[in-house]
């Protein structure tokens, strides 16, 4: 057979070894970790792009959250799309688009564009995360080298976030914080032009029907939530009609999507996949301490930049421990997952991530990076870190097959959905307690600026109870709604998430 037949023969045999899955897994590896770098390099240029467009303290969450907001309401409809489109297609559609919504991004000339930018960036991402891991298990067919290509792209997914911090902080002091958006129009476009050549096209056989109204009522649902949340901090206050309107809404439209996915033939989120009584707490724990995660990384920023006045370079460094703790846990953990059991060890690292949140309650004017910050992000990471390392032993045993890949990005969905409303809930109650602390407080003169520190520091230890309050919230639903399985030798061995 000449090498044009055989080229085409593999092309049309998907069970064929694929001559280019090493370059695909490289293109998969790099096009996830833009995805995941987006995640933590704005929160260090967060600050300089609020004072350059002129954000108010109540809406500069919606650079986190729209993100957040877009990639987790449409992650379920993402992978659809990738597996009837077409998975090659789907990753080049994400990351042109991606790179689109970058350069958007970072053009805008004020918050709304930038948050429309953000919002797009999240709904490529949605479509081009489920292709780019397709592509990896479909192009690997031997068990041995898929199981080395998954950690491959699980060390690449571990460093985004390290990466992300490192280079927003060299990229916002040294070149400001637009170029955290214009750093990934040549990461995509490389990306793509590689996948041309070498990626394999698949996609799934049989029926392909797209649940639009499932992945609407999601969206709108939460979208009204965290809308709600951000109109209870700009003044109206949480009686106010707009925020009751929001809320109301929100609970309309998440309940319908719920009637319509039990209805539905061909539903976005199988209903059968979140009522199994363990899965369900893994997924609503998880949910809540992204919520939590997210929100103490929000704020830990500014206590960093504002109160301690590092610069966004020094700030990007501080965070590395909590990026390495993570790393350093999901690697080296998986014997304890098999001598404690995956809810032992769930349970036992959100206790330890909730102790080291609620240690940042200690904040004070006196408080520094090394009595208050290093130890809670050490804590926080080794305890989430936990947490991620057993999670999937619990959410994707016994599952059916046919929903493991659905399973799977539910998983990712609940963490993304907690990393939009975690940071809008607690930004919120932090602009009430910084606005009600200044009301209660007058200091003239050049003491003004110390009193405003102050008021900071009051709403950054409310925004932490909280947050630790998820965290514990979590604690509950591990112990109350998870069942331990009778053994860990024959659990799910499942695809990496993104994070």
């Amino acid at each position: 057979m000449t090498s044009p037949a055989r080229r085409a023969s593999a092309a049309t045999d998907p069970t064929a070894a694929d001559p280019h899955r090493w370059r695909t897994l490289i293109v998969a590896s790099v096009a996830t970790l833009m995805v995941v770098l987006d995640v933590s390099i704005v929160n260090i240029a967060l600050p300089q792009a609020q004072s350059d467009l002129g954000m108010s303290d109540a809406s500069r969450q919606w650079m986190i959250t729209a993100y957040a907001l877009a990639f987790g309401g449409l992650l379920l409809l993402g992978g659809r799309i990738a597996d009837f489109v077409g998975r090659k297609k789907a990753l080049l559609l994400g990351l042109l688009g991606f790179a689109a919504a970058s350069m958007l991004g970072g053009l805008a000339p004020n918050p709304g564009t930038l948050f429309t930018a953000r919002a797009l960036q999240g709904a490529f991402a949605a479509v081009l995360a489920p292709a780019a891991l397709s592509l990896i298990t479909v192009a690997f067919t031997d068990p041995k080298e898929r199981a080395k290509a998954f950690g491959i792209f699980g060390a690449f997914q571990g460093g985004g976030g390290a990466v992300g911090l490192l280079l927003g902080g060299v990229l916002t002091e040294y070149a400001g914080w637009r170029w955290c958006m214009y750093i990934n129009v040549p990461i995509a476009l490389i990306a793509a032009l590689a996948a041309r050549p070498y990626v394999r096209e698949s996609r799934a056989q049989g029926d392909r029907h797209y649940d639009i109204p499932g992945a609407v009522l999601v969206t709108g649902g939460l979208g009204c939530l965290v809308y709600g949340f951000a109109q209870a901090a700009d003044g109206d206050g949480w009686t106010a009609p707009i925020t009751l309107g929001l809320l109301a809404a929100a609970v309309v439209l998440l309940a319908a999507f719920v009637l319509v996915e039990h209805r539905s033939a061909h539903p976005l989120l199988p209903l059968r996949v979140i009522l199994d009584r363990s899965r369900a707490g893994v997924f609503l724990a998880n949910l809540l301490i992204g919520a939590g995660m997210f929100g103490m990384n929000l704020f830990m920023t500014y206590f960093l930049q504002v109160n301690l006045g590092y610069t966004p370079l020094l700030a990007g460094c501080a965070f590395l421990p909590f990026s390495v703790g993570i790393i350093a846990t999901t690697t080296l953990g998986a014997p304890l997952v098999n001598r404690y059991g995956p809810k032992t060890l769930m349970a036992a690292g959100t206790a330890l991530a909730t102790v080291g949140l609620l240690w940042l309650t200690r904040l004070d004017m006196a408080s520094g990076y090394t009595g208050e910050v290093l130890p809670t992000q050490i804590l926080v990471s080794v305890g989430v870190g936990f947490f991620f390392l057993a999670g999937p032993n619990i959410a994707l045993t016994g599952v059916n097959p046919h929903d493991a890949g659905i399973a799977s990005a539910a998983l990712s969905t609940s963490q993304q959905i907690g990393a939009a409303l975690g940071p809008a809930l607690l930004n919120t109650l932090y602009i009430s307690a910084v606005t009600g602390y200044l009301d209660s407080h007058t200091t003239p003169g050049e003491a003004a600026k110390s009193l405003q520190l102050e008021a900071y520091l009051h709403g950054y230890r409310l925004a932490f109870i909280v947050a630790g309050a998820l965290l514990a919230a979590a604690l509950v639903a591990l112990i109350t709604l998870v069942k331990s399985p009778k053994g860990t030798a024959d659990t799910a061995t499942a695809a990496p998430s993104v994070h």
